[in-house]
């Protein structure tokens, strides 16, 4: 019983792959707003009705990673180690999706990007997602710091992290645009990460609820 389960999430996974691959495919080579579900179906050779049961959304066929995306700043604080500071934990993440050159931070490649860039649906999306990630890290933030005399300080601290992390994702696809490639693109940001981390931990710093972050 648990093989045959096994082998039909596999299944599952395998089939919400393919409809993704395509669906980005077309939308790098038509454009997000013209390529239709039905284009998509064909593509992947599935019908109409399976790719809308696997993405709902349109614009979730392209940012299919968007559950990763959002819950990816209240991960490394939740997940940090013992004894570290948030503000730690979500430098240390960030450092390392860096190095690694993580689509989740920005390196998306330039035909991703443009496609993106291009989009109004898609652009709008984006910004969805980057509020749901600051409403997800305020959360994550108000469990691991608590403060009853200052309800509202998770949120603020979460709104400035998230209008740095924010800025840093833009600047990631700025250059990726401009035409740089992904080992410029980390060289530029390990300097200019490091120097917007030290101007977010002295304005954290001196949150005056002595929170410490």
């Amino acid at each position: 019983m648990g093989t045959e389960m096994g082998l039909r999430e596999s299944k599952k996974q395998e089939t919400r792959r393919l409809i993704s691959d395509c669906a980005t495919r077309l939308f790098i080579e038509q454009g997000f707003e013209q390529t239709t579900i039905a284009e998509i179906a064909t593509a992947a050779r599935v019908a109409k009705k399976t790719v809308t049961n696997y993405f709902p959304r349109k614009e979730d066929l392209a940012l299919d990673h968007y559950e990763v995306f959002t819950q990816g700043l209240a991960r490394s604080v939740t997940e940090r180690l013992p004894g570290e500071e948030p503000l730690t934990a979500l430098k240390r993440t960030f450092r390392a999706a860096l190095l690694e050159h993580d689509p989740v931070v920005g390196f998306t490649g330039p035909a991703f990007a443009r496609m993106v860039a291009d989009s109004p649906t898609l652009t709008a999306r984006l910004r969805e997602l980057h509020d749901e990630r600051e409403e997800a890290l305020a959360a994550a933030l108000g469990a691991a710091v608590p403060d009853t005399t200052a309800a509202i300080a998770p949120r603020a601290a979460a709104a400035l992290i998230s209008a740095a992390d924010r800025l840093l994702f833009r600047r990631i696809q700025e250059l990726t645009l401009a035409g740089h490639d992904d080992d410029r693109i980390e060289a530029v940001l390990l300097t200019e990460a490091d120097h917007l981390r030290t101007l977010l931990g002295a304005a954290l710093d001196n949150d005056p609820t002595g929170t410490v972050w």
